[in-house]
């Protein structure tokens, strides 16, 4: 599965962004994109053999998760984990989950937003 260029630069165009300013908002370096481009394939070598082995598309067997069941699948992990371990609290697990999604660094501003607000009462 290749990287298209053209079909990067026709969504660019319809979010109104060029490709600079996509490469900057997403944090991806312009070497790293064009390394992508210059590849034959952007599926990791594991995806790519299991594909080859079972004579299919990777496409075939990769979905996109919805967010009913990315909001089920941290339900389920946060009842197995808590299970596990009973001392736990289940809203602390499933935050941290959730937490465990994002960025390091959006977390970082996310604490540090919250930690100014407090710092101020």
């Amino acid at each position: 599965m290749r990287l298209s260029n053209e079909k990067m630069k026709i969504l660019c165009r319809a979010r109104g962004l060029s490709q600079k300013d996509l490469l900057e908002q997403s944090g991806v370096s312009k070497t790293a994109y064009f390394h992508l481009l210059s590849k034959r394939s952007v599926l990791p070598r594991s995806i790519q053999a299991l594909a080859d082995t079972l004579g299919v598309k990777a496409s075939s067997f990769l979905v996109e998760e919805t967010e009913e069941e990315r909001v089920r699948n941290i339900a389920h992990l946060t009842k197995a984990i808590v299970a596990h371990r009973p001392s736990l609290d289940r809203d602390d697990v499933r935050h941290t989950l959730l937490l465990l999604e994002e960025e390091p660094i959006e977390r970082l501003r996310r604490a540090l937003i919250r930690g100014r607000k407090n710092n101020l009462r």
